[in-house]
């Protein structure tokens, strides 16, 4: 990316805010106003707002988070796929639907699983001094991505815990305008699970 992404646009409690934070910032809350109101646009938005954090995220050793993105960039095209032309098992158009129990059991499970086995990865691999903590929105990140892309409602409860450990994260690394995102992100979920419950 060009350096001039990088150049401090302003100084925010001690931390230089660059004019690349500013833009995924934007381009991000766009990004959750689609998703909530089920505009399949915030897929094409979540593909630049993910590869801007990409290079944030490098920069600050969160590798974690890093590599969340390049997962989100992927995992966006097929989500908007999904919500274009994407189905339930029995054929019908993919809709604002909940888990089953079993459906629940298996993406608590998931998050139980991923969360120490990236955090493992993460201490083993890379110099980042943040490795379980990183871990855990990575790891929750993945199931909440799926949930978002088939339209489940869970996947809003998930986003809020991801937000709410996420706003102490980067707190710690000095990322505040990024806190701020994701303080509006934590609100806007509880939103988008209002919006949703409507819709079933």
């Amino acid at each position: 990316m060009p350096d001039f992404l990088f150049a401090e646009a302003f100084t925010l409690w001690g931390s230089a805010t660059t004019w690349l934070e500013i833009a995924a910032v934007v381009i991000a809350l766009a990004m959750v106003g689609c998703n909530i109101r089920e505009i399949h646009w915030g897929w094409p938005l979540a593909i630049v707002s993910s590869l801007m954090y990409l290079a944030i995220f490098w920069r600050t050793k969160l590798y974690g988070d890093a590599s969340l993105q390049v997962f989100f960039a992927v995992v966006a095209l097929w989500g908007w796929l999904q919500w274009l032309r994407g189905v339930r098992a029995d054929g019908s158009a993919l809709k604002v639907a909940r888990l089953s129990r079993r459906g629940l059991a298996t993406t608590v499970g998931a998050c139980v699983l991923l969360w120490p086995v990236t955090g493992w990865f993460l201490k083993t691999y890379t110099d980042t001094d943040v490795p379980w903590w990183d871990a855990f929105p990575t790891a929750t990140s993945l199931v909440g991505q799926f949930l978002l892309g088939r339209k489940f409602i869970e996947n809003w409860a998930v986003w809020i815990v991801v937000n709410v450990v996420s706003v102490g994260l980067f707190a710690y690394k000095g990322l505040w305008l990024t806190v701020g995102l994701y303080a509006v992100f934590i609100a806007l979920s509880f939103v988008g699970w209002r919006q949703w419950q409507r819709r079933l």
